[in-house]
């Protein structure tokens, strides 16, 4: 978990991972994506990780 987001994000985020959900986020510091998911195969969780960390994507 990412410190230097708001307390507001990391909560919600806390909050999905209770739930057994994963939030992965852009890592360019001024982009506003993040993906959250549950329950998917490893190969969509590669995809969907990929998709969030490559800022020229979206």
């Amino acid at each position: 978990m990412d410190i230097t987001l708001p307390l507001s994000e990391r909560i919600t985020d806390a909050a999905a991972l209770l739930a057994g959900k994963r939030t992965i986020r852009c890592p360019h510091p001024e982009c506003g994506v993040r993906i959250r998911y549950h329950a998917v195969t490893p190969d969509e969780a590669k995809r969907l990780t990929s998709l969030a960390i490559d800022h020229a994507r979206h």
